[in-house]
């Protein structure tokens, strides 16, 4: 029986010699997501901005958001946010906290509820969600911090597991990540909730096994092929680890595309974040982990410095019984 391989063994691409074009598209790309951020801003969802969040289905197709605002806006609640969610017959409904205590907050949740049942008898709606904007705050904060001690903790790591060099380029494909994530976002206008930060979380770390792998490869063929340039050396590398990019990536897409599809709405943009995050994640693997390398000249005597042998000018390497170059 033959094995699936997406990626032949014999596979020589010379993706470094796009490294220039990559690198320039993802500049750029960065640079809008991040003007997207600031024009268009995000979708903050109840999490962050506080007050009392109801999703609803409609079971018989779902009316205009048009005319489920003005009557949404008939219940007395103040102005509602609606926003398409999920699927084509659902939608969040978010208005403010009121004023008062937990008591006052608990009957205008169940004001809405029985209101959306009024003017819309055969819509279906989930439980009430309610925070209070002290409690959004804090989680804003709390969110934030997270996702930078991740990316500065991932950095560190491979800045002592490898190379200050290999580090630099962690940080940059992980911002680079979170950056076209956050881009998706804000052009999509999808919530950003606590899930959604889940999902950011998530792909730091994916990044995070993709980089070891591609970094780790890179270090053995530096001590492996001492007297190679570094653009082949680095296509090498990438190229030996090609297969195992693909794999992941696809194995990684078909579960979220299921989970997509047929998913409940409530993780619809933590899965289409995680999607996004993947296929940004391969990409960045292949054309955006090693071009750093490049430019911060890094080399064999990065690892392992050169000993000179006597008789013909070439390189004496030694090797340790767990099979490392020295």
């Amino acid at each position: 029986m033959r094995l699936l391989k997406l990626v032949p063994d014999d596979t020589n691409i010379d993706f470094l010699r796009w490294r220039k074009v990559a690198s320039f598209m993802s500049f750029f790309l960065v640079a809008v997501s991040i003007a997207l951020v600031a024009v268009k801003g995000l979708n903050l969802g109840v999490d962050f901005v506080g007050g009392q969040s109801v999703r609803v289905e409609f079971t018989q197709g779902m009316p205009p958001i048009d005319e489920i605002r003005e009557k949404v806006g008939d219940i007395g609640l103040g102005e509602a946010t609606i926003q398409q969610f999920g699927s084509d017959k659902a939608v969040s409904i978010r208005t403010a906290l009121p004023d008062g205590d937990k008591a006052a907050a608990e009957r205008a949740g169940q004001q809405l509820v029985s209101g959306i049942h009024k003017a819309f008898p055969t819509a279906k709606t989930g439980s009430v969600e309610t925070v209070s904007g002290k409690v959004s705050g804090e989680l804003i904060r709390t969110g934030a911090i997270s996702l930078a001690l991740a990316i500065v903790g991932i950095s560190i790591y491979i800045w002592i597991r490898f190379e200050w060099q290999f580090g630099v380029g962690a940080l940059g494909r992980l911002f680079h990540e979170v950056s076209l994530t956050f881009g998706l976002f804000a052009v999509t206008q999808m919530q950003f909730d606590l899930n959604s930060v889940a999902a950011l979380l998530t792909i730091v770390g994916y990044s995070l096994n993709d980089t070891i792998v591609v970094y780790d490869r890179i270090r053995e063929n530096l001590k492996k092929y001492r007297k190679m340039e570094i653009v082949p050396l680095l296509n090498l590398s990438i190229n030996e680890t090609l297969s195992r990019t693909v794999m992941t990536t696809v194995a990684m897409v078909l579960a979220l595309g299921v989970l997509l599809i047929f998913g409940p709405d409530v993780i619809f943009g933590f899965t289409a974040a995680m999607l996004f995050g993947v296929f940004i994640g391969g990409y960045s693997s292949v054309l955006m982990s090693t071009p750093v390398l490049v430019w911060l000249k890094v080399g064999p005597d990065s690892f392992v410095p050169r000993t000179s042998s006597g008789m013909d000018g070439g390189e004496r390497v030694e090797r340790k019984d767990d099979g490392a170059v020295v």
